[in-house]
């Protein structure tokens, strides 16, 4: 199966901007980017399929990816549909960015070009910004842009208008110093990728050929957003921020409608694997071995075999009751304090052990290791309180349904 043929039946093509990339990606040798604005210190899972996932596929099969980390753009925020996105510090964005390049590196083994468009966009005054390149953009053709044009019942600001010639400005410079000739990103941005082709277009005339490829956003049945736990957090790709546990138990809860498109975007389980899993899922959907392969698949990628290991082990013996006949407490109380949760269950006798255990790193809940002596455990139905490597105490809450 060629690239474009496999990117279609993953789903993974939303629009593409001329036929002629078909050819191009089924060739290779391609130089595309991607890019993200450093607005965390990690990148979360929905920036996996594009950034992470994405870019792996076209790399394994002979382009070249470059990552662009908006040290500019990031400043200035990409706007958001329904509300001005505020601005961060520069000392928090050039954080962020260092961040970001480790992880990345990490998962794409170090064989990719990160560049950071600050180097570009901060050298520009502001006369250079409105005569180079504000003279290309009509203000009409600006406004017809989703990612405008959405903003405008509510209003947006200049400077939230202007992040389209950024982001254009990015795709010229690469295209001039890595002849870049495919930017890559989510469905809503394509307003911005075209803005770029234009721009490009206008500068070294109609003969360039330059390409934008859009990927469809992952969605819950419902339409509603992808990749929050129920308490509304982010799962980071950062297992210290989002254990391999927690992103593990968020897609063996997947939904049998949603689990093999799950299946086709964000693993890179083949053809034959994810049709025989889809087989499994429409004969015997109790045995969820479809949402089980697809969450062992993405914690493995994202945090290797070990922690896949011990994720789904946990969650087979929470799931079984049976972990080495784990003793069990009932507490009432919907929040309580770490310190107060392990003194009642008996794991240490006095507050100041238990202070000590978690400042060691000795405590986790569910597997994610809990290092906040103030840390407040708000209860599920049934958590899992574990002390160092061989004591768990299940912890009980009949009060929450």
């Amino acid at each position: 199966m060629k690239l474009y043929e496999e990117l279609k039946w993953r789903g993974l093509i939303n629009d593409i901007t001329s036929p002629e990339l078909i050819e191009k990606l089924n060739q290779g040798g391609l130089t595309f980017y991607v890019g993200v604005d450093p607005t965390g210190d990690s990148l979360h899972i929905g920036h996996f399929l594009t950034v992470i996932a994405t870019v792996k596929r076209l790399k394994d099969a002979g382009h070249n990816p470059i990552i662009v980390a908006g040290g500019g753009t990031g400043l200035i925020g990409d706007p958001k549909p329904n509300v001005e996105r505020p601005m961060i510090t520069k000392e928090a964005v050039q954080h962020n960015i260092r961040c970001i390049k480790k992880q990345v590196s990490y998962f794409l083994h170090d064989e990719i070009t990160i560049v950071n468009n600050a180097d570009w966009l901060l050298e520009m005054n502001a006369i250079d910004f409105l005569r180079d390149y504000g003279k290309n953009f009509n203000i009409n053709y600006m406004i017809s842009k989703d990612t405008v044009k959405r903003r405008l019942g509510i209003g947006i600001t200049y400077t939230e208008f202007s992040y389209m010639i950024l982001q254009s400005i990015d795709f010229l410079k690469l295209y001039e110093k890595y002849n870049c000739t495919l930017q890559i990103g989510g469905q809503d941005q394509w307003g911005n990728i075209t803005s770029g082709l234009e721009l490009i277009r206008k500068v070294h005339g109609d003969n360039v050929k330059c390409y934008g490829l859009t990927v469809p956003l992952v969605t819950k049945s419902d339409g509603s957003k992808f990749g929050k736990t129920e308490k509304g957090e982010s799962l980071w790709l950062d297992k210290d921020k989002t254990s391999a546990y927690t992103m593990y138990q968020y897609f063996i809860n997947s939904e049998d409608v949603m689990v093999v498109d799950y299946l086709k975007k964000l693993t890179f389980l083949t053809r034959e694997e994810i049709e025989q899993l889809e087989v499994s899922l429409k004969n015997e959907p109790e045995k969820r071995t479809a949402q089980k392969a697809l969450a062992y698949s993405i914690v493995k990628f994202l945090h290797g075999e070990e922690e896949a290991e011990k994720a789904k082990e946990m969650s087979e013996n929470i799931f079984s009751g049976n972990f080495n006949n784990m003793p069990s407490i009932i507490i009432e109380e919907k929040e309580i304090s770490i310190l107060d949760l392990l003194v009642r269950s008996n794991i240490v006798s006095s507050k100041s052990e238990a202070k000590r255990l978690v400042m060691q790193g000795g405590i986790k809940i569910n597997n994610e290791k809990i290092e906040d002596e103030n840390y407040i455990v708000k209860m599920d139905k049934e958590i899992i309180l574990q002390k160092g490597k061989k004591t768990y105490i299940k912890i009980e809450n009949k009060m929450i349904n």
